[in-house]
C-alpha cells in the first residue's frame, strides 16, 4: 500500500496496465534517471456532487503533448488515450479528490546523451495531496524570500515546457529557501525583473489592477495563472500583463502565488535576500499591504475553490468527471459508507 507521503495510492498506471503502488517497473539505468528526460504534468481532481472532477484536464494533456514535442518525443498513445487514463485512475484508487501525475520518459536503451535507442514510457498516477505549501499558507499567507539566482530564460529553453531535468533548479533552490525558514522563493530573470516561484506564478494587486508577466519573463504560464486571470476578467477586474520590477513587488498592495499545487497562495512578506555583504539577519523584509492575504486574493482564491468544486456552473466545462454518472460515483465511492 502507499506510504503517508502518497495517502490514497494504491495502484499506478504503466505502459498499459495497472500495477500494485509498491511494484516497481523502471529498470535502474532508464535514460531518464541519469538526464532528467522526462515531460510531466501536475493536474488535480477536487470532490464535487458528481464525484472527483479533473480541472483542465483537457490543458493539461495538450500541454503534454507540447512538452513531448520538444525533446522529440514520439508519444505511443493518443490524446484521448492518456485523458481517459488520468479518469481510469481515479476511478481505480478510489479517491475522491487527488493529485495525478502524469509522465512520460526515456526508459532502458542506450546511455547516450541522444537516446536514440530509449523507448519512451507513461506512467499516470494519483493520491490525495493537500495545499502543496500547507492549510495555513492558504488562510493566512506565507513569507517568500526574493532569491538572486536567476530563472532560466526563455532565450535559453522554451519558457512553455515542463521538462523533468529542467525542475533541477527549482529543486536546489525551493530546498535552500526552507533551510532558512521561508516559506517560498521568488526568483528574478536575467533581465533583474521577477520571474516565478520554483513551481509557481507570480501575481500581484495594485490599485486593484491584477497584474502578472508572461513568458517573455522566464516564466511558464500555468494552467492555473490563466484560469485565474479569467476568473478576475469576468468578475470585473483589469489584468495587465506586463514586466514586474523589484520594486513592484515591494509596493504591492496584495500579491499571491497560483499553481495546481499551489492553488491560490497569498504572500504577506517576502525577504531581500539579494545583497551577499549581508548576512542573513541583515536582509530587509517588505511587507505586502496590510500584512495579511487582501481582499482580492481573498475573492480570487474563494472563487477558485468553487469552481473546481463544481459550485460554479458557467466554468462547468473546465471540469472533466471521472464518472459517468452521479450515480455511478456515489456507488463507488460511498458504498462501503452505506453499507455500514
Amino acid at each position: 500500500m502507499s506510504s503517508n507521503r502518497f495517502p490514497g495510492a494504491k495502484v499506478y498506471w504503466h505502459q498499459g496496465s495497472l500495477h500494485d503502488w509498491n511494484e516497481r517497473q523502471v529498470h535502474v539505468m532508464s535514460h531518464v534517471l541519469h538526464y532528467g528526460s522526462s515531460v510531466f504534468e501536475g493536474i488535480r481532481a477536487y470532490e464535487t456532487e458528481r464525484g472527483p472532477a479533473i480541472f483542465r484536464l483537457k490543458e493539461h494533456v495538450e500541454r503534454l503533448f507540447h512538452s513531448a514535442r520538444f525533446l522529440k518525443m514520439k508519444v505511443p498513445y493518443s490524446y484521448e488515450e492518456i485523458f481517459e487514463t488520468c479518469r481510469l485512475i481515479l476511478r481505480e484508487n478510489r479517491v475522491k479528490s487527488a493529485y495525478i501525475r502524469p509522465n512520460l520518459f526515456f526508459g532502458y536503451g542506450n546511455l547516450g546523451i541522444t537516446p536514440s535507442a530509449c523507448p519512451v514510457e507513461l506512467t499516470v498516477a494519483c493520491w490525495e495531496w493537500g495545499a502543496y505549501l500547507g492549510e495555513d499558507a492558504i488562510r493566512n499567507g506565507i513569507h517568500a524570500l526574493l532569491i538572486p539566482q536567476k530563472r532560466i530564460h526563455w532565450s535559453q529553453v522554451d519558457a512553455s515546457v515542463k521538462v523533468g531535468g529542467l525542475y533541477v533548479q527549482s529543486n536546489v533552490f525551493a530546498t535552500q529557501t526552507r533551510n532558512l525558514g521561508y516559506n517560498e522563493a521568488i526568483f528574478l530573470n536575467l533581465e533583474e525583473r521577477i520571474s516565478e516561484g520554483p513551481g509557481e506564478n507570480l501575481i500581484l494587486v495594485k490599485d486593484g489592477v491584477l497584474h502578472t508577466n508572461d513568458r517573455f519573463e522566464s516564466i511558464l504560464e500555468g494552467v492555473t495563472r490563466t484560469s485565474i486571470l479569467e476568473l478576475a476578467r469576468d468578475r470585473g477586474h483589469e489584468v495587465r500583463v506586463a514586466p514586474i520590477e523589484i520594486q513592484d513587488l515591494f509596493d504591492a498592495d496584495e500579491a499571491f502565488f497560483t499553481g495546481t499545487a499551489a492553488e491560490v497562495t497569498p504572500i504577506c512578506r517576502v525577504t531581500d535576500s539579494r545583497d551577499a555583504e549581508k548576512s542573513q539577519s541583515d536582509w530587509p523584509i517588505y511587507q505586502i499591504g496590510a500584512g495579511k492575504p487582501g481582499p482580492i486574493t481573498r475573492e480570487m482564491g474563494d472563487l477558485y475553490q468553487r469552481v473546481v468544486r463544481g459550485l460554479e456552473p458557467q466554468y462547468d466545462h473546465w471540469l472533466t468527471y471521472a464518472y459517468d454518472s452521479a450515480e455511478e460515483a456515489r456507488e463507488a465511492l460511498y458504498a462501503e459508507a452505506f453499507a455500514k
